[in-house]
């Protein structure tokens, strides 16, 4: 029986989806960032995670197991050196998938994948949020004060003028 054994197979042949996803790979882990289609990014996320998994521990099976997936030297050191010192930490999900718009050819939903630990623009927001909060009410203290403050002001100097003269 073949319950549950179903995924995107991409509309290729199974030597020609691995070696697009082992590239893929590759360039993740070279680049930590890279656009492509949808349906293409989730299947990159299911090759990818476990392989990203396995750098944790730094042995030599690991390492050749890696390297049978991605038959890249420079990919697997750098995935064991850097990526792993960042993630050592992390539980999982180690990627993340964002929706940038449909592509104007072909209207294909097209996505960013991109490690987690290496968007600096969204550490940089997550940092300051959890410091600074603000409480708005509804009575609006604020926006009506300025005009009341402003009404006296207005009318002091008004009331003068006419007993100097």
């Amino acid at each position: 029986m073949r319950h549950n054994k179903n995924f995107n197979h991409l509309s290729r042949k199974k030597a020609h989806r691995d070696a697009l996803l082992a590239n893929m790979t590759i360039a993740l882990i070279e680049r930590k960032r890279i656009f492509t289609t949808l349906a293409k990014a989730k299947a990159l996320r299911m090759y990818a995670e476990p392989l990203i998994n396995r750098a944790k521990e730094d042995t030599m099976a690991n390492r050749r197991h890696v390297f049978s997936y991605l038959q890249n030297k420079y990919a697997v050191t750098e995935l064991f050196r850097e990526i792993a010192e960042k993630i050592a930490d992390r539980p999982g999900g180690y990627t993340r998938i964002l929706k940038t718009g449909n592509r104007l050819g072909d209207n294909a939903q097209m996505a960013m994948i991109e490690l987690v630990d290496y968007n600096e623009n969204m550490l940089k927001d997550a940092a300051p949020a959890k410091k600074t909060r603000t409480r708005r009410s509804r009575r609006g203290s604020g926006s009506q004060a300025a005009p009341a403050a402003e009404a006296p002001a207005t009318e002091a100097p008004a009331a003068e003028a006419p007993a100097a003269e």
